[in-house]
């Protein structure tokens, strides 16, 4: 069964959906046969990367808020974020465009690495403060991923996979996604934000049980006939 994740690597509440999401599928018993796959989708696409200031002074700067508002919104995401066993430090993540780390990947994707590179992101913005628009921050996370960095600086200094991140985003609002994380499970529901873990486990084993209904082989009523088998006996 495919779970379809859409997801910006700017997004706080992302990176807090991706554990709870995680928590309650390593309780599935059939999580071996369960796919994931990250789609892209901007939160701001007309944001300008700077790496002079913090995320809390450009939310101060954008939405008219003060410095200290700015920063007990994302304290409070913080809490959020140690309940799960994650490290957020605002004060240190870069102002950045998302677009080229979503080409990237997309890239991580074509090899069996699109999990490895969302976790890899997220933690290069929301931990460590990386600048995830700069190309040698994205070759060293596509190198710790197992990614060769001929193909990773071969994609990122072109336009390749630029399609591929428009077509997430325009499939986004056809389905009529406003906002991320949304998860799309076996194409027919889909769960807004980082839900409750309760929550995810009902709509896993919901969409699993139909999945594999649809997807079972019929069983046959055999009228038994003279035939011949693979080892040659003929009756």
């Amino acid at each position: 069964m495919k779970v379809e994740i859409w997801s910006d690597v700017m997004c706080p509440f992302c990176y807090i959906g991706k554990r709870r999401f995680e928590e309650a599928l390593e309780q599935f018993e059939h999580k071996d046969q369960v796919e994931i796959e990250w789609k892209s989708f901007q939160l701001n696409p007309d944001m300008k990367t700077d790496p002079n200031i913090n995320i809390s002074q450009y939310l101060a700067d954008v939405k008219g808020w003060t410095l200290e508002y700015a920063q007990q919104m994302n304290n409070h995401v913080t809490q959020m974020a140690a309940e799960v066993g994650l490290t957020y430090d605002f004060d240190r993540s870069v102002v950045a465009n998302s677009f080229k780390a979503h080409r990237f990947s997309h890239l991580a994707k074509k090899h069996g690495l699109g999990d490895k590179a969302e976790e890899a992101l997220f933690k290069a913005y929301f931990t460590d403060g990386l600048n995830i628009d700069d190309t040698n921050t994205l070759v060293n996370l596509g190198t710790g991923i197992g990614l060769d960095v001929a193909e990773i600086k071969q994609v990122l200094e072109s336009d390749t996979y630029a399609d591929d991140v428009k077509h997430d985003i325009a499939e986004a609002q056809q389905l009529g996604i406003r906002g991320v994380p949304f998860f799309v499970m076996n194409n027919k529901y889909g769960v807004s934000g980082a839900q409750a873990v309760p929550v995810f486990q009902e709509t896993i084993q919901k969409s699993f049980a139909e999945w594999q209904q649809e997807n079972s082989k019929p069983a046959l009523t055999i009228i038994e006939g003279e035939s011949c088998g693979p080892d040659g006996d003929c009756a």
